[in-house]
């Protein structure tokens, strides 16, 4: 249900009125259910479960019969607390308030991360040291998982700081991209946070890139957008990197993500890129409930935009399945296999040997599927960058091979970077 204006003490009555999956209420399968009624007050965190500020009531069994004018009050008397971040001597928080994102809100944006110091920094105060941004994927909060990348810390013998961005915004992963709705986090954090970091911390200028699914996307998207601020990127199982096999589809020709041509379900998490869970039908309705912060929408704020009358133009039709055409022309800026192929020739000297990218050969969502027509379209460039296939899925990965190969190339760029400097 959408409030607005709503007073103390005014009630909310939920009925076949309210946005519901996968039936309307009255349709509901008889019998006892535990019911907890969220606040999403909206004010900043991605997920509403656990957005601070929201209220939230105790959960409630209860028992539906064919009574329909039984009536079962819910109080959302609670309030979830914002997450504290734990500081330690070697572990810091650093928020930057962004005049690019507040501008754009009309509201006070922050740009905030976690930054993990070198064991040495303080017995050393004269050096300074390389900077490695660790970007989670979706879902995840640099307040409660930042510094568990140990291996992020050194570049062969060279200590690192590693800054655990914090992807989350109201619509689920900012992955740093300038966009019609979010805003220019890509800018924010370039032109904003990186000095910002510089003027706190003896950084030495060179800076590098690794992140995971929604993260590594990001990695992608920032090294190719700055080029020359990073000195490269190690991209592990991002999201579709080609919208060719967007979970395992072309949206530029299928009509409809729901079903094949043969009105068969498509699926769209898997267990190891075979065995379907849960369809793409059943994801996106479920999603349409929750209405924010989740991994659809999150896409959709991305890639997406507004029409004319300010309506937010969306890829696929909750209801339906059907693929918005009007969408398409919005998404392909986001497209980077298409920004690559199109684009390398000026691209080629700032970002030649600077790319790694490496995934499951069984990913649940298909995402190798994506590297592989993006591979394709870089051999057919001779484009410098690599491409690494390993077995596992999309949680399976991080083996001590997968780290030590992606950090090695990591470390390879740093000398790079350093060689250029003489």
């Amino acid at each position: 249900m959408i409030v607005k204006k709503l007073k103390a003490n005014e009630n909310v009555v939920f009925n076949d009125d309210a946005i519901s999956y996968p039936v309307e209420l009255s349709n509901i399968e008889r019998g006892e259910y535990y019911v907890q009624a969220v606040f999403d007050m909206n004010l900043g965190d991605a997920n509403i479960g656990s957005s601070s500020g929201n209220f939230y009531s105790e959960s409630t069994k209860i028992n539906l019969t064919k009574d329909f004018d039984k009536v079962f009050k819910i109080e959302a008397n609670n309030i979830i607390e914002p997450i504290k971040f734990n500081e330690t001597e070697f572990l810091k928080e650093l928020r930057v308030k962004s005049d690019l994102l507040s501008n754009f809100h009309k509201k006070d944006i922050f740009v905030n991360a976690a930054v993990s110091l070198p064991e040495e920094y303080y017995d050393q105060p004269d050096k300074n040291y390389p900077v490695v941004f660790s970007i989670f994927g979706f879902g995840a909060n640099y307040k409660l998982h930042s510094g568990h990348n140990k291996f992020l810390r050194q570049l062969g013998e060279q200590p690192t700081i590693v800054i655990y961005l914090d992807g989350n915004c109201p619509e689920g992963h900012s992955t740093y991209a300038n966009s019609d709705v979010n805003g220019p986090w890509g800018d924010a954090l370039v032109k904003e946070f990186i000095p910002a970091l510089n003027q706190k911390y003896r950084t030495n200028g060179a800076f590098l890139l690794h992140g995971h699914s929604s993260g590594g996307w990001t990695t992608l998207w920032l090294q190719v957008n700055y080029p020359t601020t990073f000195a490269g990127a190690w991209s592990s199982s991002p999201d579709q990197v080609d919208f060719r096999n967007y979970q395992n589809i072309n949206i530029y020709e299928t009509d409809n993500i729901f079903y094949n041509k043969k009105g068969t379900p498509l699926p769209l998490f898997t267990i190891a890129g075979r065995i379907p869970v849960i369809s793409a039908k059943d994801f996106y309705r479920t999603e349409h409930v929750l209405y924010r912060g989740s991994q659809i929408h999150s896409f959709d704020a991305v890639f997406g935009g507004y029409d004319e009358t300010g309506n937010r133009i969306r890829l696929v039709s909750s209801p339906t399945g059907e693929i918005n055409k009007n969408a398409l022309p919005l998404w392909k800026r986001y497209d980077l296999s298409v920004i690559l192929r199109d684009n390398w020739g000026n691209l080629k000297e700032d970002l030649d040997g600077k790319i790694r990218i490496s995934v499951g050969t069984s990913d649940n969502i298909f995402l190798n599927r994506s590297v592989e027509l993006l591979e394709k379209e870089m051999n057919a460039l001779n484009a410098n960058i690599e491409f690494d296939y390993f077995p596992g899925d999309h949680f399976t990965l991080f083996t001590e091979k997968y780290k030590k190969d992606g950090i090695d190339f990591l470390e390879k760029n740093y000398k790079n970077w350093l060689n250029k400097q003489k």
